[in-house]
């Protein structure tokens, strides 16, 4: 799919799939159908670089953060520009709490201005057509990460507790009411913290880095139902409080994006060289494939070659997107070869 101009920064599916999302260093955000890759529509507006999108769950609202500065809420449907934040530096990650009432979004340590992690609390009384649909210009919350900078986020289930990744590698909890942080891994990574995907129940999450592996964490406090790791009797795998790493999964390459399969024991992995480097290293050397991993025996189960350093699974597992510095969207679609292997041999697993 032809959209953008530059090199993609994120690509997103809503909730149910039939829709997704791309931004990209071209100031553009697209939409797009997914099962035909016919164009939805544009969304025009930020005047550099849009490093992150999320969209809510009934895909009524469509949320951005750009290089210019700027947080954007848009209609999704008919593309409208609702409501405009400015900071006084770059928005880095975005992202919709479990219930759409909240928006997250990091600010960057940049020209003084220390790093920022603010939470906006969203009115949807209204009828996502007018302004008055927002509470406040003014966070609900706003704390300043001590240390390292953070570079991705996403909200837990715990009311109020977010989770953060950071340029040091480290992965933490923070009571973004107080601002304090509650719990972190200073190693879970040894370099910058890339993406940062929850499982469905939230009681696990996934994250890729450029140190060349991803890892697999637990990010909750509180006692949650059995998943597939309990079934298969890896109890450890649950050491909640400490958020250290429980799968390490090891690539020769850089990471951008790190996502789980559904239904399937499966972590799709994405990742390749810096723009600056890819016109010098062809396509094989550059290492641009899309990576297959089980989910509990850390081996490499597949690949894909493409020029994508972006790679998302679709909700329903039935096919993956990607994207990369050609600024092409691509979705494909598995065979039924890959809802046929037994990853666990004759053992039925629930996921």
């Amino acid at each position: 799919m032809v959209g953008h101009e530059r090199s993609l920064t994120q690509i997103k599916f809503n909730a149910e799939g039939d829709l997704l999302f791309s931004c990209s260093k071209d100031h553009i955000i697209n939409a797009w159908f997914s099962h035909n890759g016919e164009r939805l529509g544009t969304y025009d507006g930020h005047n550099g670089t849009v490093w992150t999108i999320d969209v809510d769950s009934p895909s009524n609202l469509l949320v951005s953060g750009s290089a210019d500065n700027e947080l954007r809420l848009w209609n999704v449907s008919n593309g409208k520009c609702l409501y405009v934040w400015e900071f006084p530096t770059a928005v880095k990650r975005v992202a919709f709490s479990d219930d759409d009432e909240r928006v997250v979004c990091i600010t960057e340590q940049r020209m003084g201005h220390q790093g920022a992690i603010r939470v906006f609390k969203i009115n949807r009384d209204g009828d996502c057509t007018n302004r008055s649909f927002f509470k406040s210009r003014e966070p609900e919350y706003m704390f300043n990460p001590v240390g390292s900078k953070a570079t991705v986020c996403a909200f837990t289930y715990t009311p109020n507790l977010i989770l953060t990744g950071h340029e040091s590698g480290k992965v933490a909890l923070f009571d973004v009411v107080t601002g304090t942080e509650v719990a972190s891994n200073e190693r879970a990574h040894m370099d910058t913290v890339t993406d940062l995907q929850l499982s469905p129940d939230r009681s696990y999450f996934l994250t890729s880095s450029k140190d060349k592996t991803a890892a697999r964490q637990s990010s909750t406090f509180h006692c949650h139902r059995p998943v597939l790791i309990n079934v298969l009797l890896f109890p450890k795998l649950h050491d909640t409080k400490t958020l250290r790493v429980l799968k390490t999964y090891t690539t020769e390459t850089p990471l951008n994006s790190a996502s789980l399969a559904p239904n399937r024991p499966y972590v799709l992995l994405g990742g390749g060289q810096e723009a600056m480097q890819v016109t010098t290293t062809s396509l094989r050397q550059g290492k641009f494939e899309t990576r297959f991993w089980h989910k509990v025996f850390e081996e490499e189960v597949g690949r894909v070659k493409a020029i994508s350093g972006l790679s998302i699974l679709h909700p329903a597992g039935t096919s993956y997107a990607s994207g990369g510095e050609d600024g092409f969207v691509r979705v494909h679609h598995f065979d039924e070869s890959y809802f046929r292997a037994k990853p666990y041999g004759d053992l039925e697993i629930e996921d």
